[in-house]
C-alpha cells in the first residue's frame, strides 16, 4: 500500500508510507536502486524501440480488411467492396481509405495463420509466449519501470484508461495483464482504476472517485505542491520516490496535458453516430466503446511510450466478431461501425510517429485472435476461421510498402509459405531486443530465450 496524507497536514510519519505499491509490479524501493541509471548504460540487451500492440478482439475479417478478394464469387469477396492503395495492384477494403493512402508505410501479411478459431488472446497471451502478455518478456529484462522516470516498461490500455463511463474489459477470454511465469514486476501496468493502481494505492480521495482519472491526477497534483511547500520534512530517498511516483507517470496518462489540438485530431468519437448503433445488437455498448476511445488510447500509447515504456497493449473490448447473431452485427453493418474508427486512428497515430521522429522507433502490430469464413453465413455475417487472419505491422525499422504471402483464390489459406503466430512474436522480439547480445546475457529466462529463437517474419528481417 502506498498512503498519502492530506497536503496541509504533512508530516514525516504519514507522508508517504511505501509497502506494496507497485508500478507495473515494481516495488519503489527497487525503483530507487536503479534510479539514474539509464536503460541504455545498464548492460541490458534491450533496443532503443518500442512495440504497440493493437489486439482487434472478436477476429477481424481478412476480406473486409487487406485482402478484399473482388473476383471471386459474391459469396466469398469483401461484403464492404475495395479501394485502390499507394502499393500498384494492391487494394484494401473500402473502409480503410486512410489507410489505403499510406499503404506505402506499411507491411501486410496475407498468410498468416492465427492457427485456430478459437477465442482467445493468442497472439497477445498464448502458449506461444507462454502464458504471459508478450510486454512481461520485455519486461522481465528491461525491469519493470524506466529508471529514470518509474514509467511502467509493460503498459496495457483498456477503454476506461480514457472514458470512465466505458465498459470493463473483456477477460473471459483470456487475460490480457497476465506476467505467466515471469515476476510480478513484469505484469502490464493497468492505468484505468481497475488494475495495481487501484488496488495498492490508498489515496486521500473518495473510493467513488478512484476511477476518475481527473480526480486521481488532480489529487496528484495537489500531493506534488504539498511536497514543495514542505520538501524539509523528507529525506533524499523519500523525496526522490515521490518525485519517480508524481514525475512523469500520472502526467503521461493524462490527456489534459496534450494539446487539445492534438487530442482532436485523434479523437474517433465523432466518425459515427454511436447513438444510431442499432441496440438490437448485444454487443452494441462495445461498439460505441471502440468509436469513443480507440483513437485517444492510442495517443496515450504514444504518449507513455514517448515517457519510456517499451511495450504497450491497446483494445477496446470484443468487437471484431461479426457473425450477424443476437451478440453481433452483420459484416457490412459491423464494418459501418469498426472501419472508420481503425481507420482514422491508426493512420493518425502514424502520421503523428513520423512528425515526431518516432516512425523507426516504434512497431505497431495490429491483428485479432482469427479470421473470418471464406463464405458470407446466410445472415449476412462470417464464422470464425482459424487457417487466415490479417495482419498489419508499420514501423519499428521494418520494410514499407509490402504485402507479405498471397492467400488462396477463396481467402482461406496460404498460398505461400504461412506465417504464424511464433513468428509475429519473433519479429516482436527482434524488434525489443539485440537477441545476439541477449543470447550471453546472464539471468535472462529460458522462456525469453526461447522465444527470441522463433524466426521472424520472412522478408521483414535479414
Amino acid at each position: 500500500m502506498l498512503r498519502i496524507g492530506t497536503p496541509s497536514r504533512l508530516g514525516r510519519r504519514d507522508f508517504l508510507t511505501v509497502g506494496g505499491l507497485t508500478l507495473g509490479g515494481l516495488s519503489l524501493p527497487s525503483i530507487l536502486s536503479q534510479a539514474g541509471v539509464p536503460l541504455s548504460e545498464a548492460g541490458r540487451p534491450i533496443t532503443d524501440k518500442a512495440v504497440v500492440f493493437l489486439f482487434l478482439h472478436g477476429g477481424p475479417s481478412q476480406f473486409e480488411t487487406f485482402d478484399p478478394k473482388m473476383t471471386a464469387p459474391a459469396e466469398v469477396r469483401s461484403a464492404t467492396g475495395e479501394i485502390p492503395t499507394r502499393i500498384p495492384g494492391v487494394t484494401f477494403g473500402a473502409s480503410f481509405p486512410k489507410l489505403a493512402a499510406m499503404a506505402d508505410r506499411l507491411a501486410i501479411v496475407r498468410s498468416y495463420v492465427p492457427g485456430d478459431g478459437n477465442h482467445d488472446i493468442k497472439p497477445i497471451v498464448g502458449k506461444d509466449g507462454f502464458g504471459a502478455n508478450l510486454g512481461s518478456a520485455y519486461a522481465s529484462v528491461a525491469g519493470g519501470n524506466n529508471p529514470e522516470n518509474g514509467m511502467p516498461s509493460n503498459v496495457v490500455l483498456f477503454p476506461r484508461a480514457v472514458d470512465p463511463n466505458a465498459g470493463v474489459e473483456q477477460s473471459g477470454f483470456g487475460k490480457f495483464i497476465s506476467n505467466g511465469p515471469f515476476a510480478a514486476s513484469a505484469a502490464p501496468f493497468q492505468p484505468d482504476g481497475g488494475g495495481s493502481l487501484k488496488k495498492d494505492m490508498t489515496l486521500n480521495l473518495p473510493l467513488d472517485r478512484l476511477d476518475d482519472r481527473r480526480s486521481l491526477l488532480s489529487g496528484f497534483d495537489q500531493l506534488k505542491q504539498g511536497m514543495e511547500t514542505d520538501a524539509g520534512a523528507m529525506d533524499a530517498s523519500r523525496q526522490k520516490a515521490f518525485s519517480i511516483l508524481l514525475g512523469g507517470v500520472g502526467e503521461a496518462f493524462d490527456l489534459a496535458r496534450e494539446d487539445p489540438k492534438t487530442v482532436e485530431r485523434y479523437d474517433t468519437s465523432k466518425l459515427i453516430a454511436v447513438d444510431k448503433i442499432s441496440k438490437k445488437w448485444n454487443n452494441h455498448k462495445h461498439y460505441a466503446d471502440n468509436a469513443r476511445t480507440l483513437g485517444k488510447l492510442l495517443l496515450v500509447a504514444r504518449r507513455v511510450i514517448e515517457r519510456g515504456a517499451g511495450f504497450v497493449t491497446v483494445t477496446t473490448n470484443f468487437v471484431w466478431d461479426m457473425h450477424a447473431d443476437s451478440n453481433n452485427a452483420t459484416v457490412t453493418e459491423g464494418m459501418g461501425y469498426m472501419g472508420p474508427p481503425l481507420d482514422h486512428a491508426v493512420s493518425v497515430f502514424l502520421d503523428d510517429l513520423r512528425q515526431r521522429g518516432l516512425e523507426d522507433k516504434v512497431l505497431l502490430v495490429a491483428c485479432g485472435e482469427m479470421g473470418r469464413s471464406p463464405r458470407i453465413n446466410k445472415n449476412g455475417g462470417r464464422d470464425h476461421w482459424g487457417p487466415l487472419g490479417p495482419l498489419l505491422l508499420a514501423g519499428g525499422g521494418l520494410p514499407r510498402g509490402v504485402v507479405i504471402g498471397k492467400s488462396t483464390a477463396n481467402g482461406g489459406e496460404p498460398n505461400t509459405d504461412p506465417v504464424r503466430i511464433p513468428n509475429l512474436i519473433g519479429t516482436v522480439m527482434h524488434t525489443m531486443f539485440d537477441v545476439g547480445k541477449l543470447r550471453v546475457t546472464r539471468g535472462v529466462s529460458r522462456e525469453v530465450l526461447q522465444m527470441s529463437e522463433y524466426a521472424p517474419i520472412p522478408d521483414l528481417h535479414g
